[in-house]
């Protein structure tokens, strides 16, 4: 597993995620997170449909390959679409849609699409993407077969002949982590929007199983889609979808604890996760410089120990959860 740092690139957003982004404006935002010292870039076929993963390697040609490490995702295939599409999967872009294939042959040719896109010969990280009931409903129990069976082994292969160093899952819960995790031997696991500032307790078992097994946790969606990312007021959106009411009060208080005692609760969203001994990195998903000079700002800015001792007093924290 590689070392990685405390603050890594996320590369959904430059997919054109919820709304286009101009291509100067991609290529800017990773220039701006490798002059600021990120050197971890994470991405996926699925963002975009490819577009995160080819942006991300135009930018990153500027710079030695073994000067910053890569994560990227299988078990989606980029295909073109000749009709416009009828399904909102997040990203605004035309021509072209990913449909899941966790097969042995679904895999190799996505590793391979990925890496012409990267222009590298080689992916750090790579991470079976979205396995789960909550993806998969009804056909869970048929993909968790497929993923042990062939896609893990073949993701093994490839960590063998030396195209990626560490593989994992890259997982929005926690059940199916502690389904494959005693099953499959894993290097990492991307964990989004579970183990956060927000909320804990959808993450108890999986995080203390990493740390009996050894499993490195990048911590993804560290803002809970946005719910607390914005400065001032809670967001409108949590698990990508609309907040309610009952959501949006609760954040409300993380508001309101922070601002008496002058912290960002972004800030204190991004700085987080780092207390957990699992927690190799947080990855926060950017989309422009100004992004990426705010989350480089937050993960460094000062959180008196107080700030933690009233969020735990207050019940926002889980009485087990570390912090800060």
């Amino acid at each position: 597993m590689p070392r990685l740092p405390r603050l890594s690139f996320g590369g959904a957003p430059i997919g054109n995620l919820y709304a286009s982004v101009a291509e100067q404006d991609a290529l800017d935002a990773v220039e701006c997170a490798w002059r600021q010292g990120i050197r971890h870039f994470d991405t996926a076929p699925y963002y975009g449909y490819g577009l995160g993963e080819s942006r991300l390697g135009q930018a990153l040609a500027a710079w030695p390959r073994d000067s910053y490490t890569l994560s990227s995702k299988v078990g989606r295939r980029v295909l073109d679409a000749d009709r416009p599409r009828t399904r909102d999967d997040g990203f605004a872009v035309e021509g072209r849609q990913a449909v899941f294939d966790y097969s042995r042959d679904g895999i190799l040719r996505s590793v391979e699409a990925s890496l012409q896109r990267l222009r590298t010969d080689h992916i750090d990280i790579l991470l079976l993407h979205d396995i789960g009931a909550l993806t998969h409903g009804e056909r869970h129990a048929a993909v968790l077969r497929q993923a042990l069976d062939e896609s893990l082994p073949t993701l093994a292969e490839l960590r063998d002949q030396g195209v990626c160093r560490a593989i994992g899952l890259g997982v929005n819960e926690e059940a199916v982590c502690l389904e494959v995790m005693p099953a499959f031997e894993l290097d990492t696991i991307m964990l989004a929007g579970r183990y956060t500032l927000f909320e804990q307790h959808d993450s108890v078992r999986v995080m203390a199983l990493a740390i009996r097994r050894n499993v490195a946790v990048m911590v993804a969606g560290p803002y809970n889609s946005g719910l607390l990312g914005a400065p001032g007021t809670p967001g409108h959106t949590y698990n990508y979808a609309p907040a309610g009411a009952t959501v949006r009060a609760r954040a409300q208080r993380f508001y309101d604890i922070c601002a008496r005692h002058g912290v960002e609760v972004g800030a204190a969203a991004l700085q987080f996760p780092l207390a957990h001994p699992a927690v190799a990195t947080v990855v926060c998903g950017l989309r422009s410089p100004a992004e990426v000079d705010s989350a480089v700002q937050r993960v460094g800015a000062p959180i008196p120990a107080a700030l933690w001792r009233q969020l735990r007093e207050d019940g926002l924290l889980d009485a087990g959860a570390a912090a800060p």
